[in-house]
C-alpha cells in the first residue's frame, strides 16, 4: 500500500487502492477500508515499526548476572515455610524469622550474587509493636473482642528480604487506533437522543521512557500482595551494602535470579509505557495492536529491604503480620466479623431506599 507520509506529530495518510480516497480505519480488522467504495485495504505492519530482537537484551542480562560481584554463601531452607536464609557462623539451629519455625542447619552452599546495597532499620522492634497495636485498633470489621484478646503469638523477627531494582531507557514502537468520538441524533419525538459514536483511525509511533529502580521482590516467602502493600520503600536512602547492617537480624537469599526478575520488571514497565502510547495517540480513545520496546542503558542493584515479621493469635488461630522497619506500614491478615458486615449492608440498603423514595417523590410532585 502506498503511504502519504506527514510529519512526525501527525497520522500518516492512506490512500485507497481502489479509488484514491482517504481511508478510514475498520474496528476489529486490520484493515483500512475505504468509506466511499467500501475496499478494504491490508495495513503493511512493517511501515515504521520494525520488530525488535529480544535477544539483545535478555543477553544483556545474563551478561550482567555474570559478571556480577559472587560469594560462596551458605544457606538454610526452613522446611516450614521455604525460606532461605543466610547460615550465621557456628550455629547450629535457629528460629525461622518468617514462621519461626526451628531450623536445624543442615544446608547447602549456593554461589549468589553479592548484595551491592542494604535499606537499613530505622523502625526499632518496641515502635513496629505499637505500630501493630494502632493497625489493629484500626480495623473496622473486625471483631470487637479482637483488640482485646488479639495478643503476639511469636517473636517480632527482624529480617532482611532481597530484591532487584532496574534502571532502563525504553524505546518502543507501537501500531495502534485513535479513536475519535462524535455524536449524531436517532429518532424522533420521545424517542429522539443523541447517541456516540467513535472514528477510528490508524496511529503508528515511537515513544521513550526511562525508568529509575523499578523494584521487584526476589523472594517468594513472603505473600506477593503483602509485601506489594508494604511500600513504598525510600529507595533514595539505600546505602553501600556491609555485612555490619545485618548483625541482630536474619538475612533472606534470593530466590528470583536477575533474569527471571527483569522479566518481572517489563512487566511493571508495560504499564506505564503503555500510558505513554494512549497520550501519543491521543483522541477521546486508544487501542493498542502492537508494541515491542528495546531497553537500553540496563542497570540493577541487589538490596536488602528490612522487615519486621510476626504474627497474633485470635480465637487459636494464628494471622501473620508485617511491618515495613522503615515506614512503619503494617500489612496483614485479620479475622471478620460477618455480625458487622452484615449490619453495615443493610444500613447500606436502608440509605439506597430512602434515597430513591426522596427521588420518586419528587418526580411525583
Amino acid at each position: 500500500m502506498d503511504v502519504e507520509r506527514g510529519s512526525e506529530s501527525e497520522p500518516r495518510r492512506y490512500p485507497c487502492e481502489n479509488c484514491g480516497a482517504k481511508l478510514e480505519f475498520a474496528p476489529g480488522q486490520m484493515g483500512l477500508k475505504c468509506p466511499y467504495c467500501s475496499h478494504v485495504n491490508e495495513i503493511d505492519d512493517a511501515g515504521g515499526f520494525e520488530a525488535v530482537e529480544e535477544l539483545c537484551f535478555q543477553t544483556t542480562v545474563e551478561e550482567m548476572q555474570s559478571a556480577a560481584p559472587k560469594v560462596e554463601a551458605s544457606t538454610l531452607k526452613c522446611t516450614s515455610c521455604a525460606a532461605e536464609i543466610v547460615k550465621p557462623a557456628n550455629v547450629m539451629s535457629l528460629t525461622c524469622p518468617f514462621c519461626a519455625s526451628n531450623i536445624v542447619a543442615t544446608g547447602s552452599t549456593a554461589t549468589m550474587i553479592l548484595p551491592n546495597a542494604v535499606l537499613p532499620f530505622q523502625v526499632p522492634r518496641d515502635k513496629a509493636i505499637d505500630s501493630f497495636r494502632a493497625w489493629l485498633k484500626s480495623r473496622w470489621f473486625a471483631p470487637n473482642a479482637l483488640r482485646r484478646e488479639g495478643r503476639l503469638d511469636a517473636a517480632m523477627n527482624g529480617a532482611y528480604v532481597p530484591a532487584w531494582t532496574y534502571d532502563s531507557h525504553a524505546t518502543t514502537q507501537y501500531v495502534g487506533q485513535r479513536g475519535d468520538a462524535y455524536y449524531v441524533t436517532v429518532g424522533s419525538g420521545k424517542n429522539r437522543q443523541r447517541v456516540r459514536k467513535v472514528r477510528w483511525s490508524h496511529r503508528s509511533g515511537t515513544v521513550e521512557n526511562t525508568f529509575d529502580d523499578v523494584l521487584v521482590i526476589a523472594a517468594r516467602t513472603l505473600p506477593a500482595k503483602r509485601m506489594d502493600e508494604l511500600a513504598p520503600w525510600d529507595l533514595k536512602a539505600v546505602v553501600p551494602f556491609s555485612t555490619d547492617y545485618l548483625a541482630g537480624f536474619r538475612a533472606e537469599c534470593y530466590q528470583i535470579d536477575l533474569t527471571e526478575g527483569f522479566e518481572l520488571a517489563k512487566d511493571i514497565m508495560r504499564v506505564r509505557i503503555e500510558g505513554t502510547i494512549r497520550q501519543h495517540i491521543g483522541g477521546d480513545e486508544q487501542r493498542i495492536n502492537k508494541m515491542s520496546s528495546r531497553y537500553d542503558e540496563l542497570t540493577y542493584k541487589h538490596l536488602l529491604l528490612p522487615v519486621w515479621v510476626s504474627a497474633y493469635r485470635y480465637q487459636n488461630k494464628v494471622y501473620q503480620f508485617l511491618v515495613n522497619a522503615r515506614t512503619g506500614e503494617v500489612q496483614g491478615e485479620r479475622p471478620y466479623s460477618w455480625i458487622k458486615i452484615t449490619l453495615f449492608t443493610i444500613m447500606c440498603l436502608i440509605i439506597a431506599a430512602i434515597i430513591f423514595a426522596v427521588v420518586m417523590a419528587v418526580k411525583g410532585r
